[in-house]
């Protein structure tokens, strides 16, 4: 049997990436079908930043830097993009390498040896983020290269080569600690379209030996849910919610995927990014803050999804002022990194592996309804939502705004409940007292006023649960 020298040197390649050590544990679907966990059963909170150009524009030390940084706060995912949108496809990267041979993705441009090929700097940031506790949310392409015209009028893949080339990269990573992401930022049109993604969800599939999660990152606005939910390939689902800062039409339909049968965990795996243009308008609505970043990770984990994906305009793209800017980046992605909503992710996550994570289910029947119902539970960027233990251990309440309101407090089994305010902004946690499990009762936030988001954590006191945020439950 002849076998082509692409599919050889990959052969050489993943050998060689087999001998490494392991980094990272396996990741698997909960049993109850509702979130991730390690190969071993234990929690995992996907923490995610997008970064797109990734492996297309960044060289190893810088490649290096960023995900030292997002490991450094607490980031357990990158999504990053194989076949970059930002002309990936004709564009060298950093070294002078190209992706593909002739712009066939069924011949991958490998080349024997280390270091000396677009695949071998894959590999490198891959491996990278891998040993500092980082998995890639792997695309192998963005959606435009499967959907758009561009070359001779047509797209570049077709079904066949679409399943070779999942499968080669199916198998040059299939030690790797990644999750595949299938789709890239495009709608599915035609049956043309399913038959492309559906190969190379096969080939992936061949070639890793189901060793790794896959999904499909969708349009602004949509799910992968809409397309492909009951397809046993999408092991679960993903959202763009897109860049909008209001809650209802966009984040709202988090728990209208929740909701789906049969059940598959949910994640945003892009919302708004910080200092990016709002509604892609700043004319009229000016560029994102942390704020309004921080709003959509509470939105949509307590909404039911898993985990939560942040981005920041200027990192997605990598960008440089060397480089052409997308829709008016503010600053570099060297200084968009330090940006205050990134920081603060990590205290979302720190607040929800503090208590029991595999039991959790969105409930916003915990808040009492305002006399004036857009006030609590609110409309648009000051919507209030909340979940809580499926047996009463413990309930939570995110208040985007400093106004005060009230729980159900028979929410929580026991017949004492400790209260604390969380403030997403530090991670710090204050004691606020512990009550009679009676009735309804109102909580009002530590600081009033607008841009002063709280979470309310109510606990059955016999649980002796830790201060929130700064302990796993065990």
């Amino acid at each position: 049997m002849n076998i082509p020298t692409f599919a050889l040197a990959a052969t050489v390649t993943a050998l060689s990436l087999s001998t490494l050590a392991a980094t990272l544990p396996g990741l698997k679907i909960s049993d109850n079908h509702r979130f991730l966990v390690t190969e071993d059963g234990q929690p995992f909170f996907w923490l995610g930043d997008t970064a797109w150009q990734l492996f297309h524009r960044l060289n190893r030390e810088d490649a290096q830097r960023y995900l030292e940084h997002r490991a450094k706060h607490g980031f357990n995912v990158v999504q990053a993009v194989a076949l970059a949108e930002l002309d990936g496809h004709q564009v060298p990267n950093r070294y002078g390498h190209l992706p593909l041979v002739d712009l066939d993705p069924a011949r991958p441009a490998v080349v024997e040896g280390p270091e000396n090929d677009y695949w071998d700097h894959v590999d490198f940031i891959v491996e990278t983020a891998n040993r500092l506790g980082v998995y890639v949310g792997f695309l192998p392409t963005w959606g435009r290269y499967w959907h758009d015209a561009v070359r001779d009028g047509r797209p570049l893949f077709t079904p066949a080569n679409a399943e070779v080339y999942g499968e080669w990269l199916g198998r040059r990573y299939k030690d790797r600690g990644l999750v595949w992401i299938l789709g890239g930022d495009r709608g599915i049109d035609n049956d043309t379209h399913k038959a492309i993604l559906r190969a190379m969800a096969k080939g992936l599939r061949r070639g890793d030996g189901g060793a790794h999660l896959m999904t499909l990152h969708p349009p602004g606005g949509n799910g992968s849910s809409t397309w492909f939910h009951g397809e046993d390939w999408l092991d679960f689902n993903m959202r763009q919610n897109g860049h909008v800062a209001e809650f209802t039409g966009r984040y709202d339909q988090t728990k209208a995927d929740y909701d789906r049968t049969p059940a598959k965990p949910v994640l945003d795996g892009e919302p708004i990014y910080e200092d990016h243009p709002v509604s892609f308008d700043p004319r009229k609505l000016g560029h994102s803050t942390a704020a309004d970043v921080r709003r959509p990770i509470y939105w949509d984990v307590f909404s039911g999804a898993f985990g939560h994906t942040y981005g920041h305009h200027s990192v997605w793209q990598m960008w440089s002022p060397d480089k052409p800017p997308i829709n008016n980046p503010l600053m570099p992605w060297s200084d968009a990194i330090h940006q205050p909503g990134a920081i603060q992710m990590q205290h979302a996550k720190n607040l929800i592996l503090s208590r029991p994570f595999l039991t959790r289910v969105p409930d916003d029947s915990i808040l009492v309804a305002d006399r004036v119902p857009t006030s609590v539970p609110g409309a648009g960027r000051y919507r209030f939502v909340a979940t809580r233990d499926a047996d009463g251990q413990y309930a939570m309440v995110y208040a985007p705004v400093g106004r005060q309101f009230k729980v159900r407090m028979d929410t929580i089994a026991g017949p004492r409940v400790n209260a604390w305010w969380y403030n997403p902004r530090d991670g710090t946690a204050a004691a606020i007292g512990e009550f009679p499990n009676q009735g309804e009762r109102a909580f009002t936030p530590p600081t009033p006023g607008e841009l002063q988001d709280w979470v309310l954590v109510l606990d059955d006191a016999a649980r002796h649960f830790p201060v929130p945020g700064q302990h796993p439950a065990r």
